[in-house]
């Protein structure tokens, strides 16, 4: 499966984004698709995660983006979308797409078998 994620860029503290991240080389549906981002000094940290269907959903409780941020995914275009909105000087990270067909409560780097490329995102204050 070969991921490509796109959609980050240069905003203000306030605005909105959305990141794509389109998928190829495998049934799209049978993966689990989580978003992990990546601050400069930090370790990579999982943001949001979305089933295969898109029944299920997850978002990191430990890093401020619940209410703010929403996963979703269209299988018939293969691909995952974040939208980011109210977005804060603390969401600057590269943000990474990855793909498991393994539904976990949690998920580290480690545990996902594909990853795309990052998409930076810098929010200026």
């Amino acid at each position: 499966v070969q991921l490509q994620a796109s959609g980050g860029g240069l905003v203000q503290a306030g605005d909105s984004l959305r990141l794509s991240c389109a998928a190829s080389g495998g049934t799209f549906s049978n993966y689990v698709m989580v978003w992990f981002r990546q601050a400069p000094g930090k370790e990579r940290e999982l943001v949001s995660t979305i089933s295969g269907s898109g029944t299920y959903t997850y978002y990191n409780h430990n890093n401020d983006v619940k209410g703010r941020f929403a996963i979703s995914r269209d299988n018939a275009k293969n691909t995952v979308y974040l939208q980011m909105n109210s977005l804060k000087p603390e969401d600057t990270a590269v943000y990474y797409c990855a793909a498991t067909p393994v539904w976990r409560a949690w998920y580290r780097p480690v545990d996902m078998n594909y990853w795309g490329n990052g998409t930076l995102v810098t929010v200026s204050s």
